[in-house]
């Protein structure tokens, strides 16, 4: 049998637990890949097909990725993934309104991640396949900008093919999912209501627990075969 004293601090270590879920805490030690955009911990190459299970507040959702589609982008993805990046993300930009757009999250929850991979820039990949629902690609800042921020597609959004956004997976289950991700914050400031993405880099979830409380998160992204 546990003493009481052990069973306080098994109790406590529960409570840590939990607590980490629910409001993303990032492991912070020196040796976490993630503090290191250049470790060849996050620079591995990715199979030709994975999957990602997503656990969300609402659900749960797969995404496919095939590497042919985007290599360099598949690779990212993959790296950021089986490495925690994606946990505790906010979906800080939900638009459905007034035509299906896209859910976009990758922003990490901690600044110092964040401030690390900012200028973690990947090049272009050809676009082959097209921006239509359920597909996810990278969001870029002009040619050869992406790092870790990616959109899901509500709808067919081929129109964006042409300006170089290069989907690299798509959601093969729980797209019934995605569309329930909360969207009433629309596009994000200065033109809506929603977030400024610069501040979500550098003051991470405190600033969108204050302001966007209702915003859905990541609670773990996990590569699965």
């Amino acid at each position: 049998m546990f003493s009481r004293a052990a069973a306080h601090l098994d109790d406590i270590a529960h409570l840590v637990l939990v607590l980490c879920l629910v409001h993303a805490c990032s492991p912070r030690s020196a040796d976490n890949p993630l503090l290191d955009p250049n470790s060849p911990a996050v620079n591995q190459t990715a199979p030709e097909t994975y999957r990602v299970l997503f656990s969300t507040g609402k659900g749960d959702f797969t995404i496919e990725v095939h590497r042919a589609w985007s290599p360099k982008g598949a690779d990212r993805f993959f790296n950021l993934a089986r490495n925690g990046f994606y946990d505790g993300a906010r979906f800080f930009r939900v638009i459905r309104d007034p035509r299906p757009f896209v859910a976009q999250f990758g922003i990490s929850a901690d600044p110092a991640i964040s401030a690390k991979w900012s200028g973690a820039k990947i090049e272009d990949d050809p676009v082959k396949e097209h921006n239509t629902r359920g597909r996810i690609s990278f969001a870029t800042d002009g040619p050869n900008t992406r790092t870790t921020q990616v959109f899901i597609n509500y709808g067919d959004n081929s129109r964006l093919d042409s300006r170089g956004f290069s989907p690299f997976g798509e959601v093969t289950s729980g797209m019934d999912v995605v569309d329930r991700l909360y969207a009433d914050y629309g596009e994000g400031a200065p033109d809506g209501k929603g977030p400024d993405q610069d501040r979500i880099e550098k003051e991470g979830t405190p600033y969108l627990q204050k302001g966007w409380p209702m915003l859905d998160y990541v609670n773990t992204a996990r590569v699965v075969q």
